[in-house]
């Protein structure tokens, strides 16, 4: 017997809903499903580049790590992110040559040129700089700073960053060595000042000596006449 025949038409409408309700559809991992802790965490991030914390879509907050690129001496990312489960930019791994280091100043301390950078989000082993093309210093993973000496020239200074795989591209600055004029000059104007006034004070001595020999003979002349 037929299930239109003995229920009425709007029960089974509602009976076969009920069915369609319980019944399973595809679905596709791209669409729905949970995200694992291996999911790169790149896909939470917030519009704002300063939120201190991300959301994943499913509800649970990662908190970025406190890291600093331009600071040396400090605990890498990785191991920040390892301990404490923060986030950190996403970097390339040991088996990539490194991104460019970003270069922030190149100045004189007052007795030598004083390079500054900060690090890139790679895997880098150390940091070599050149100075207009030739090898000019190395400096260890966790410094992001250094003295480079006296540098007389105009030269183009750069860091690149490097690991067992290569080296990046350069970050470069033009050094403009400080001006040596001035200070010369001044040495210059000053050793002739000096030499003035000890050779105005020697005439002065002299002078003075040959007035002294001058009044010993004319008192000792009058002196004879007298007798």
């Amino acid at each position: 017997m037929a299930i239109s025949s003995t229920l009425p038409f709007p029960l089974v409408i509602v009976c076969l809903l009920f069915i369609r309700g319980y019944s399973s559809l595809p679905t596709t991992s791209g669409v729905t499903g949970t995200i694992s802790p291996t999911d790169d965490y790149d896909q939470f991030d917030d519009p704002t580049p300063n939120s201190p914390n991300e959301v994943s879509p499913n509800g649970v907050i990662y908190q970025r790590c406190k890291y600093d690129p331009c600071l040396e001496g400090q605990v890498s990312c990785a191991v920040l992110a390892a301990s404490t489960r923060c986030l950190c930019p996403g970097a390339t791994l040991y088996d990539v040559i490194p991104d460019t280091p970003s270069l922030r100043s190149v100045s004189w301390n007052g007795s030598q040129v004083v390079i500054k950078w900060c690090a890139p989000n790679s895997y880098v082993t150390g940091y070599v700089v050149t100075v207009k093309g030739q090898e000019w210093q190395k400096f260890g993973m966790a410094q992001r700073s250094g003295t480079l000496g006296d540098i007389e020239h105009i030269a183009k200074v750069c860091v690149v960053a490097v690991n067992d795989i290569g080296a990046s591209n350069g970050s470069c600055m033009e050094y403009h060595p400080r001006d040596t004029s001035l200070p010369l000059t001044a040495g210059l104007i000053g050793g002739a000042l000096g030499f003035l006034l000890l050779l105005s004070l020697a005439v002065l001595l002299w002078r003075h000596q040959r007035q002294r020999k001058q009044e010993a003979s004319i008192s000792m002349h009058d002196t004879v006449g007298a007798q």
